[in-house]
């Protein structure tokens, strides 16, 4: 029996010292389209973190939609899979088709202090078991094949730092 059908969430943190490539190409195009949006809700340059252009400049939320365009191609090219995380074969296994983008803080003039984050979110899963520190998953809703004692193909995923539970339907 089922536990219930869940979906996760990763949350990806990128910033100057990320060391993959993937990371370091998403730091350096945010981090210029950062600079280039701000300059529209900070004309007058009194303004240089991100915070305070959130604090006194009305708009300036959307510099999180506006910068992730500079983030896209690449979340394209992880075609729909979470990065990062892996089955315990090692294996990227998780699907996405949501996600959300967000400045974490930058600065307009101090690249080293810009920082986003990008949330993930699972396709549905269904919760078979905890065994250990490791989620037993299928894809999709697979409750009605599970309470029909249907063989089913299974995942085992790690639980570790930024991957949660985000939603969860009880049986």
């Amino acid at each position: 029996m089922a536990k219930g059908l869940i979906r996760l969430s990763y949350r990806k943190l990128i910033d100057a010292s990320s060391v993959k490539t993937w990371d370091q190409y998403v730091f350096e195009d945010t981090w210029k389209e950062f600079y280039m949006q701000s300059q529209f809700y900070n004309q007058a340059g009194s303004c240089q973190t991100f915070q305070e252009l959130l604090d006194q400049v009305p708009g300036a939320d959307r510099l999180h939609y506006l910068t992730s365009t500079a983030a896209a191609g690449y979340i394209r090219q992880l075609n729909q899979v979470i990065p990062d995380i892996a089955n315990v074969s090692g294996k990227l296994c998780l699907p996405f088709s949501q996600f959300r983008f967000e400045i974490v803080h930058s600065h307009v003039s101090r690249k080293e202090a810009h920082k986003v984050a990008i949330s993930f979110y699972s396709d549905p899963l269904t919760w078979i078991d905890t065994i250990g520190n490791n989620l037993l998953i299928a894809y999709g809703d697979q409750r009605e094949a599970l309470s029909a004692g249907q063989e089913l193909e299974t995942d085992m995923i790690a639980l570790q730092p930024y991957l949660s539970v985000s939603f969860f339907t009880k049986p």
